[in-house]
C-alpha cells in the first residue's frame, strides 16, 4: 500500500479497497471535474402499465434487481436503532450464497450487530458508512477484510452523485408506500419522518427497492421518494420500530457540569451578538444541545425575538419552540423522536429536507453557510482547535461523523464539550483522527473556560467584556492535564481499518488497527 502525506499532515493510502483515492488538500482547493454519475436509461416498457410494481417478497425483489457478488447495496437510517430490514437483506444474501457485497448506509446501530457474522462468513466485504457501536468495535479489530470508508451525510450523497459509489441496488425502508413505488416516512404504524438520506439512492442508484409495511392505493401523499425511481415494491410485515429513532437522551441534562456547558454556550452567542431577530440555528439531540436550545428560547421569550428558521434533526423541544411562534421554520434532516414526525406530518412550517440541499459539498451551494450559529460535539478537540468525532482517545471506532463535517461551515461553530472524560482529557495536543480541520472551528466552551479560536478576532472583540470565563486552548488543555494526568496513547498495528473522507471526497485521515483493545 503505498502512501501519501497530505494537507493536513496525516499519512494516507493512494488506494483503498482497489479504488485509487485523492488525498485532502486543504478546505476548498479540491476541484472536481467531469459530471454527474447517471444511472442506465430506462424504459417505460420494462414497468407494468398499471403502475403496479409489487412483488411477493424480499428475496424475490432482490432476485429480480439482479443481486450478484461484489455489488453495492445501500440503505438509509431513518429507523436508527429500530430497522428491521437490512438484516433480513443480508440473511437472503448469504442464503443465496452471494459473496462479497459492499454494504453502503448512511448509518449503522447496535441493532445491525448480527451482520457481524455475515462480515465473518464474507457475504459482506465491508462497510461505507458511519458505525455506531458493535460494527465500530469489530472493525477496530481488524477483522473486516477491507477497509471501512467514512463519509458525512453530505460526503455521502456526493459520492453517489459524483460516481465515486456506484449503488447497484438501494433498499428504502417506508412507513407507508403505493405499488407505483410513492412513498414517505410521515405517516402509518412504521413512521420515522422523512427519508432524506435515501434521495441520492433513488435517483442514481441501477436499481430500487421500497419495502412498506403499509401498502396503500396510489397516489401516496405525501412522496418523500418518486415512485418513478423505483423499480419493485415489497410489503412485509414490519419495517422499523419508531420508539428507537430516538438518539441517545431526548431529555434535557441534568448534570450540572453538562448545564453549565449550556448556559455558557447560550450566554456566548448572546454576547457575541448572534442571538437576535432572524437568526437561525442548529442544535443536536443530546442533553447538552438540549439544554442549548432552552437557554435560547428563555432569551428569544424575554426579548421577542423571533428566529427565521432551525436546522433539525428536530425533537419535541425545537417544535414546542416552533408551535410557540419562537422559530419560523424547522428545516430538517432526520427526526430524532416521534414529536418531529408528529410536527412534520401536521405543520406546513416543519420542512423535509435532504443531504443535497442542507450538505452537499458539489453542488451549487447549500444550506451549511446560511446557518448562523452551530452547535456540535467531539470525542477531542486539540490545541489547533482540530477534531474528532469517530474515534475515543483509545483509539477505537466507535462513532459516525453524520452531518458533523458539513455544519463546519456555518457562521459561527461552537463545540460544547466536558474537560475531560472518565478521567480522560478532551483537550489534547494532536486528535487522534482528524475529522474537522481547526480552521473551521470557533470556539470550545468547557465547564471550567472558553477559548476561542485566536482566528475568530471578531468573536474575541465582541465578547471581551461580557465576564464569561474565557481561557486559551493551551490552558484549557494545562488544566485537564493537571486534574486527570497525561494517558497514554493508543498503540496501533499499521493495518488500516477505516478512511475519513472530507466533505469534498478526499482522505482526510485514517484509522489504524489497535495493538490492544482497551477493557
Amino acid at each position: 500500500m503505498k502512501f501519501v502525506i497530505n494537507a493536513a499532515g496525516r499519512q494516507v493510502p493512494e488506494i483503498l479497497n482497489g479504488e485509487p483515492q485523492v488525498p485532502y488538500l486543504g478546505v476548498g482547493k479540491y476541484r472536481p471535474t467531469g459530471r454527474k454519475h447517471a444511472p442506465v436509461i430506462p424504459t417505460n416498457a420494462d414497468y407494468p402499465l398499471d403502475g403496479n410494481k409489487t412483488v411477493e417478497n424480499l428475496k424475490e425483489a432482490l432476485l429480480k434487481a439482479g443481486l450478484r457478488n461484489g455489488m453495492t447495496i445501500s440503505s438509509h437510517h431513518h429507523f436508527r436503532n429500530g430497522d428491521l430490514v437490512m438484516n433480513q437483506v443480508f440473511d437472503i444474501a448469504n442464503e443465496l450464497g452471494i459473496k462479497d457485497l459492499r454494504w453502503f448506509p448512511s448509518a449503522s446501530f447496535p441493532c445491525h450487530a448480527p451482520l457481524i457474522k455475515h462480515l465473518e462468513n464474507g457475504t459482506i466485504h465491508h462497510i461505507e458508512g458511519s458505525m455506531n457501536g458493535p460494527l465500530g468495535a469489530f472493525s477496530s479489530e481488524g477483522k473486516m477484510k477491507g477497509v471501512a470508508i467514512l463519509r458525512s451525510h453530505g460526503g455521502r450523497y456526493q459520492a453517489v452523485q459524483d460516481g465515486e459509489v456506484k449503488i447497484d441496488i438501494a433498499i428504502i425502508a417506508a412507513s407507508t408506500a403505493d405499488p407505483f413505488g410513492n412513498a414517505n416516512g410521515v405517516n402509518g404504524e412504521s413512521v420515522s419522518g422523512l427519508l432524506g438520506f435515501a434521495l441520492a439512492d433513488s435517483q442514481y442508484a441501477d436499481k430500487v427497492i421500497v419495502v412498506t409495511d403499509n401498502l396503500i392505493p396510489f397516489p401516496c401523499i405525501p412522496w418523500q421518494i418518486q415512485g418513478n425511481y423505483v423499480d419493485f415494491v415489497v410489503k412485509m410485515d414490519k419495517v422499523g420500530e419508531p420508539e428507537k429513532i430516538v438518539s441517545g437522551t431526548t431529555q434535557i441534562t441534568k448534570s450540572p457540569d453538562r448545564l453549565l456547558l449550556a448556559e455558557y454556550t447560550a450566554k456566548f452567542c448572546d454576547a457575541a451578538g448572534i442571538i437576535q431577530n432572524g437568526f437561525s440555528f442548529q442544535t443536536g439531540a443530546g442533553g447538552t444541545s438540549l439544554a442549548v436550545s432552552k437557554y435560547f428560547g428563555d432569551l428569544m421569550r424575554e426579548r421577542g425575538i423571533k428566529a427565521r428558521f432551525a436546522r433539525g434533526g428536530s425533537n419535541k423541544y425545537l417544535t414546542d419552540m416552533l408551535e410557540e411562534g419562537l422559530i419560523e421554520y424547522i428545516l430538517d434532516g432526520q427526526t430524532f423522536d416521534l414529536d418531529g414526525v408528529r410536527s412534520m406530518r401536521d405543520n406546513p412550517r416543519h420542512v423535509a429536507t435532504s443531504p443535497f440541499t442542507s450538505y452537499n459539498y458539489h453542488s451549487k451551494g447549500n444550506f451549511a453557510g446560511i446557518v448562523d450559529v452551530v452547535i456540535l460535539g467531539a470525542t477531542e478537540v486539540d490545541v489547533n482547535f482540530n477534531a474528532n468525532v469517530v474515534t475515543h482517545s483509545d483509539g477505537q471506532l466507535l462513532h459516525g461523523i453524520g452531518g458533523w463535517q458539513n455544519c463546519l461551515f456555518s457562521k459561527t461553530v461552537i463545540l460544547p464539550l466536558p474537560l475531560f472524560r472518565n478521567r480522560i482529557p478532551v483537550v489534547v495536543d494532536a486528535v487522534t483522527t482528524l475529522c474537522g480541520p481547526g480552521e473551521l472551528i470557533d470556539v470550545i466552551i468547557t465547564e471550567r473556560g472558553i477559548a476561542i479560536n485566536p482566528l475568530r478576532k471578531d468573536l474575541i472583540d465582541a465578547t471581551k467584556n461580557s465576564g464569561l470565563p474565557f481561557k486559551t486552548i493551551e490552558e484549557l488543555k494545562a488544566e485537564a492535564e493537571e486534574i486527570c494526568g497525561v494517558p497514554d496513547k493508543p498503540e496501533f498495528d499499521e493495518q488500516i481499518i477505516a478512511a475519513i473522507k472530507w466533505v469534498d471526497g478526499t482522505v482526510i485521515d485514517v484509522v489504524r488497527k489497535l495493538k490492544k483493545l482497551s477493557l
